[in-house]
């Protein structure tokens, strides 16, 4: 059964997630924005996060003047699979630092192999 949650504690999650990153990899994220929505993409309404731009080991010289990165963090999708608050305290948080994987250049596959899948 899907948990009920506020938006603003939603985001009070999604902001224990980013605790949870050592801040010596916070320092290096550059030109990155952390959003919640409360859907997933039409084409993928049940998508719990998203990545959207350049890895940091994809930029080059010619990277500059461009939009921030965009991490998303998708309420509904992650409040559906989760059955205790308990639940969605771990999911945010595995979403959170999985998406956070990705602005380092970190694959699904590789994630997965380290437990963050």
């Amino acid at each position: 059964m899907a948990v009920k949650m506020s938006r603003q504690r939603f985001e009070e999650l999604v902001s224990d997630g980013l605790d949870l990153v050592p801040e010596e990899l916070l320092r290096l994220m550059d030109n990155v924005v952390v959003l919640v929505e409360d859907h997933g993409p039409a084409d993928d309404p049940d998508l719990l996060g998203l990545y959207e731009g350049y890895a940091l080991t994809e930029r080059g010289q010619e990277y500059s003047g461009v939009l921030p990165d965009r991490i998303t963090i998708f309420r509904r999708p992650i409040l559906s699979i989760c059955d205790t608050e308990e639940d969605v305290v771990d999911e945010v948080a595995i979403t959170v630092v999985h998406e956070i994987a990705h602005h380092f250049g970190i694959d699904d596959k590789v994630l997965h192999e380290l437990g963050w899948g």
